[in-house]
C-alpha cells in the first residue's frame, strides 16, 4: 500500500512511535527512526524492521527541541530515500505539577518538544512534499488536545496547540494533495504511562494491576488501553487514497474519554 513511500516518525524507538513505524513498514514504507535509547537496542529495532518487512530503515538521533537538528533529519531522509512522503510527529515528554509549582525549564522543554517540534517538522518537510505533489502530515496529539486534566498545564497547552496547528496546516495545503491530521490517543500502555502506574501504585499502596484499573477508570470508559498497533493502523489509513479528503481533523482513539 505504501511501497515506495518514505516516512519520518519522531520518537519512534519505543511506545506509540515504534508501533506506528512498524505498521507503516508493514505496508511497504521506508522508515526514518528517531528518538533516544540504547544504541544496540535501536540498531536491533532498525535492522529488525528491514529484515521483517523488506524495507529500508535508518535512524537519526535528532533532538526534536532543536530546529536545526530537525532540518538535518528531514534533509537526510530525502537524500537517503529520495523523498519524504509521510511525517509522523510523535515525540513528546510529560511532567506534572500545579501551575504555581511548575518549573520554568520543564514548561520550556515540553513546549519545545511537544509543540514547537511539530511545527518545525512540518516547516522543513512541506517544501519537499509540495515539490513532489503529495504528502501526509500526521501529528500525534492526545485526548489532552481536546480536554484538560489538572497538573498537566504544559502538556495540555502543547497538545491543544498541536490540534490548532494541524488545522492551520490542513487549510494551507487543502488544494495540493497534502493532508494534515491529528491523532488523539487516550491512555496507551507506553513506558511513559507505565511509570505513572508504578508511581500511583507506590503512592496509594496498591498493586500495579489495581493502579492500572484506577488510572483507566478515571478517564477511559472502555477500561482498556489503546495499543500502539491500533494507532499505527489509523496512521496508515490516513496515508491511503480513501482518506484523501480527511484533513484538519483531530481523531480521538481514547475508549470514549472525550465522549464524556
Amino acid at each position: 500500500m505504501l511501497k515506495g513511500k518514505s516516512a519520518v516518525v519522531t520518537g519512534s524507538t519505543s511506545g506509540i512511535g515504534l508501533g506506528i513505524a512498524r505498521v507503516l513498514a508493514s505496508k511497504g514504507a521506508n522508515i526514518m527512526l528517531n528518538g533516544f535509547g540504547d544504541a544496540a537496542e535501536i540498531e536491533k529495532i532498525r535492522s529488525g524492521l528491514e529484515s521483517e518487512f523488506g524495507i529500508r530503515a535508518l535512524y537519526n538521533a535528532a533532538d526534536i527541541s532543536k530546529p536545526s537538528a530537525i532540518k538535518e533529519m528531514i534533509d537526510t531522509t530525502v537524500e537517503s530515500f529520495g523523498s519524504i512522503d509521510i511525517l509522523v510527529s510523535n515525540a513528546g515528554i510529560q511532567y506534572t505539577a500545579a501551575i504555581e509549582d511548575f518549573p520554568e525549564e520543564k514548561w520550556n522543554a515540553i513546549i519545545a518538544i511537544n509543540l514547537s517540534g511539530v511545527f518545525w517538522g512540518m516547516h522543513y518537510a512541506l517544501p519537499h512534499m509540495k515539490k513532489q505533489g503529495w504528502g501526509r502530515l500526521i501529528n500525534i496529539a492526545s485526548a489532552h488536545g481536546l480536554v484538560a486534566s489538572p497538573f498537566k498545564s504544559a502538556y495540555v497547552a502543547a497538545k491543544h496547540g498541536v490540534v490548532g496547528l494541524t488545522k492551520v496546516a490542513a487549510l494551507e495545503t487543502a488544494e495540493i494533495n497534502i493532508t494534515a491530521n491529528a491523532i488523539c490517543p487516550g491512555w496507551v500502555l507506553t513506558p511513559l504511562v507505565e511509570k505513572q502506574i508504578k508511581d500511583m501504585a507506590a503512592k496509594d499502596g496498591i498493586s500495579e494491576k489495581d493502579a492500572e484499573l484506577k488510572l483507566l477508570s478515571e478517564k477511559q470508559p472502555s477500561k482498556k488501553f489503546t495499543t500502539p498497533e491500533e494507532l499505527g493502523e489509523l496512521a496508515a489509513f490516513l496515508c491511503t487514497d480513501a482518506a484523501a479528503q480527511m484533513t484538519g481533523v483531530p481523531l480521538p482513539m481514547d475508549g470514549g474519554w472525550t465522549a464524556q
